[in-house]
């Protein structure tokens, strides 16, 4: 298994340096140089298993010769060990064609644990016995930044510089990085929105003194081996409502695109999904680029989903280059214009790559809190605001096969809203339930590249 850049010109690399790398050297996203298929008796075969055994088997052709099957199963094992339910990733019924796929039980509340959990194990694996050392630097949201970071926290090797934009998480959001004491972790709060974050650190990466003088490394959606673990729980849902016999739907609350794009690398290996239902809230560039091929930047609205306040979605770019005839040349011209602009058209072949597999909705405000009171009028259900946004959309596709909407976060991460749709306050789960009463240490920086490559040049590591 080789990956190549999505634009064109880095060379083809192994598992093992697309993990540890992050970004190409070109600007671009590395995917697989081909899609790894599963036979329908080979997705049959899946019923049953474990979730670790799950993810074994679906991620096993994507590492090559990087690791062996046995090697594998003990990262998994070990990473989803810490998860809080045994089914790590468990679907919940809520009426005859609707379930939620809870993807927070893992030890940040959060989707993301899911996939950083291996990625860290990843990252201490593959630097085992060597003198490299890693600096990761990452942009946040709201959860990436809390599932990275208590994923390496402590472990050898390792630095985790990571950006949030400041008052644009929630206070749990916020206080699940702060709080994390370990001498490798190093949060920065920037005077600037999520993207301006984002931005800042694709500059970094594209800094060749920078770049030349560490070994920098990412654990955002931009790090493949992040989407390849996300891959997984589409197959572990499908097969428990039918698959490979039937075929079923995905609603997934999204900004960055990456656990849209996992679906679709799911359905390009051979599992039978109808539809991926790309779910927005108000900053919509992601519906307006499904929807009409229109992929401008807007400004970014606050709003009470943050993780999905984006005018940027990073991770759609590997969706242009699969879905438009993978011409890394032609997408990096395209993507050039795009970063000197804002505006960007989609292709014909762009659009028709996708067209039939993927539908949008854009959810406003009043969308959002009506789903959070539906579900908890309709099953008893207590979803967060982002759950709800895909779970208004799901509602209203008009689909005729079993949907199951992507519940990304634990409700007690967001309990203002919460609260204001249902009337109750969320608890936050024990375990994280002393979270308001630890220290926090953040440094608070001005949105500028200069001040934040200065920061963390003067703490980082150099490569050996």
């Amino acid at each position: 298994m080789r990956y190549v850049s999505t634009r064109g010109t880095a060379p083809a690399i192994g598992f093992r340096e697309a993990t540890l790398t992050g970004l190409a050297s070109d600007g671009g996203l590395y995917l697989p140089d081909a899609w790894p298929t599963m036979s329908p008796a080979e997705i049959g075969a899946l019923a049953g298993l474990s979730y670790a055994e799950t993810a074994v088997r679906v991620m096993l052709p994507f590492v090559g010769d990087d690791l062996a099957e046995a090697e594998l199963r003990q990262l998994c094992e070990a990473a989803y060990g810490r998860f809080s339910h045994a089914a790590v990733t468990p679907l919940v019924q809520i009426d005859h064609q609707h379930w939620l796929l809870e993807l927070f039980h893992g030890p940040t509340l959060a989707f993301k644990d899911v996939a950083l959990q291996l990625l860290g194990l990843l990252f201490e694996r593959f630097l085992a016995g060597t003198n490299q050392h890693l600096t990761i630097v990452g942009a946040t949201s709201g959860d990436t930044g809390s599932a990275a970071i208590d994923a390496v926290a402590g472990r050898d090797g390792v630095d985790i510089f990571m950006l949030h934009p400041v008052g644009r998480v929630s206070d749990v959001q916020r206080r699940q990085m702060t709080t994390v004491l370990a001498p490798n972790v190093h949060n920065i709060a920037i005077e600037g929105d999520f993207d301006t974050a984002q931005a800042l650190v694709k500059a970094m990466f594209n800094d060749r003194a920078v770049a030349d003088r560490f070994s920098l490394s990412a654990v955002n959606s931009i790090n493949w081996a992040r989407l390849m673990a996300q891959v997984v729980y589409y197959f572990y849902a499908a097969v428990r409502l039918g698959a490979p016999e039937g075929r079923v739907a995905f609603s997934v609350p999204t900004g960055n695109f990456g656990d849209v794009f996992a679906g679709y690398v799911a359905s390009r290996m051979g599992l039978p999904i109808q539809r991926l239902i790309v779910a927005t809230n108000v900053n919509d560039i992601l519906h307006r680029a499904i929807a009409s091929g229109d992929y401008s930047k807007g400004s970014v609205q606050q709003t009470a989903t943050p993780s999905m306040d984006i005018q940027v979605s990073s991770n759609f770019e590997r969706l242009l280059f699969d879905a438009g005839g993978r011409d890394g040349r032609a997408l990096a011209q395209q993507m050039a214009e795009f970063e000197r602009t804002g505006v960007m058209r989609l292709t014909n072949a762009q659009s028709e790559g996708h067209a039939g597999l993927l539908s949008s909705d854009r959810v406003d405000a009043h969308a959002m809190t009506g789903a959070m009171r539906w579900a908890f009028s309709q099953a008893g259900e207590v979803i967060d605001p982002h759950t709800a946004v895909a779970l208004a959309a799901a509602r209203r596709a008009g689909l005729d096969v079993p949907v199951v909407t992507l519940a990304t976060a634990h409700p007690a991460k967001f309990p203002d809203a919460v609260e204001q749709a249902t009337g109750g306050r969320p608890a936050l789960p024990a375990r994280v339930g002393d979270l308001f009463d630890r220290e926090e240490r953040f440094v608070t920086l001005p949105a500028t590249y200069d001040a934040v490559s200065a920061y963390i040049c003067e703490r980082a590591v150099p490569s050996a």
